[in-house]
């Protein structure tokens, strides 16, 4: 039942054997980090300190920002970078499309562009690092199917941070894959980026639709590791609707451990910010990646506690 999408190791380690950490390096170089998320989101404090620790283990520097999902914003950061000549950049996509432009005017300037966490095809970016989308949600909606947890005719919640945002609907693309043909029916509802209101707007979601709701998937990181406070807050039992989704954060390992959360999504934040900014820094140097790799791994209880200890700094 646990399903890992393919680690492409060939460009794994082609790319951490170009970056390795070093006694020192030729020369300081500036690399930009770019997100669309909060900081408050606890995933991203994960792929942050990925961007971190290859700053301190290259001794270059990363300048980082998060953008909350305002897409101007995230351009004019994209642009600051080209405009400072950064020596490369690592960016995920706000909204799809939404960075066909500054990509290509980062290339006119000759500076590598790495797109991570949320792919987006339609702009014309070096390298992807970071998982497959769809394969995602498509992985999600057939556990909950080949489990004998949802069968035809019924109706599965999912709640998301940011209706319309890349991650959301590209994972929503995988679930109807599989929900559709079977004529299981789907609503996807917003939750915000605020930890509070998620909290709030799922709780008042739940009472209202309880008798209807056969399982959940949650889209993001927040919203999965919500759960057990809206199941505690709604007087649900673990284990009483099934539930899949993310699970890059301490607080979904700790659902998946006690039974609130059936099986979560695993991400590899920290190695995709480390492994992007090597990529970039590769292609700076005038290697060009030319492969993507994808991460990623769904698991259940039997594997929370390795993922609990890598979030925690337990485990080396």
């Amino acid at each position: 039942m646990l399903r890992r999408p393919m680690l492409l190791a060939v460009g794994l380690a082609t790319a951490l054997a170009v970056y390795l950490p070093t006694a020192s390096v030729a020369y300081a170089r500036t690399f930009y980090w770019i997100s669309h998320g909060s900081p408050a989101d606890p995933v991203w404090t994960y792929f942050l300190a990925g961007a971190k620790q290859w700053e301190k283990d290259t001794g270059n520097t990363v300048n980082t920002s998060f953008h909350s999902g305002d897409v101007p914003s995230h351009q004019e950061a994209v642009r600051a970078a080209i405009a400072a000549k950064a020596d490369g950049i690592v960016t995920s996509s706000p909204d799809p499309g939404s960075l066909v432009e500054v990509v290509k005017e980062a290339h006119d300037a000759n500076i590598p562009i790495i797109n991570i966490n949320t792919p987006d095809p339609s702009a014309d970016f070096d390298a992807y690092v970071g998982g497959d989308l769809v394969a995602v949600g498509k992985g999600w909606a057939q556990y909950l199917v080949d489990g004998g947890l949802v069968k035809a005719g019924d109706f599965v919640w999912m709640p998301v941070e940011v209706p319309g945002a890349t991650y959301g609907v590209q994972e929503e693309e995988g679930i109807a894959s599989v929900f559709k043909p079977m004529g299981i029916t789907w609503e996807v509802t917003e939750a915000t980026l605020d930890q509070a209101e998620v909290i709030s707007r799922m709780s008042d979601y739940l009472t209202a639709n309880r008798q209807k709701v056969k399982a959940i998937i949650g889209l993001g990181d927040l919203v999965t590791g919500s759960i057990k406070r809206v199941f505690d807050q709604v007087g649900v039992k673990a284990g009483e609707i099934p539930v899949v989704g993310w699970g890059n954060s301490l607080d979904t390992t700790q659902e998946v451990l006690n039974g609130y959360v059936n099986a979560a999504q695993w991400q590899d934040p920290q190695a995709t910010s480390y492994v992007a900014l090597s990529l970039a820094a590769m292609a700076g140097s005038g290697i060009p990646p030319g492969f993507n790799v994808i991460t990623g791994a769904l698991y259940e209880e039997d594997k929370a506690q390795l993922y609990d200890d890598i979030l925690s700094g337990k485990s080396k």
